[in-house]
């Protein structure tokens, strides 16, 4: 009588390992984030970037519409991890009094 053992695949043997634990970045993506805030902070910071904004109209469009709001939220939930709860309130005006 022979008895079967299903054996866990091991990394080295063919199978592919369990990659990269969720929520960890990819190395070349941090290292990528470090040199540019390296490279800011070597610009003059926070500082620089106000004077640059300030500096021209077209320049604080560029800031409000592509730089803010890669700071934003990818997605938004609502208390605890749920789902967002909306209202709605409506309010009637009488034009005629």
């Amino acid at each position: 009588m022979e008895i079967k053992t299903e054996q866990k695949p091991r990394v080295g043997d063919g199978t592919p390992g369990p990659g990269r634990p969720k929520g960890l970045q990819n190395k070349t993506t941090v290292a990528a984030k470090e040199a540019i805030a390296m490279a800011a902070d070597r610009l003059g910071g926070a500082d620089r970037l106000v004077e640059w904004a300030q500096s021209d109209p077209a320049n604080e469009r560029v800031f409000w519409g592509t730089i803010y709001p890669k700071l934003l939220p990818l997605q938004v939930s609502g208390e605890g991890g749920g789902p967002l709860a909306v209202s709605l309130a409506v309010k009637f005006v009488n034009a005629g009094t």
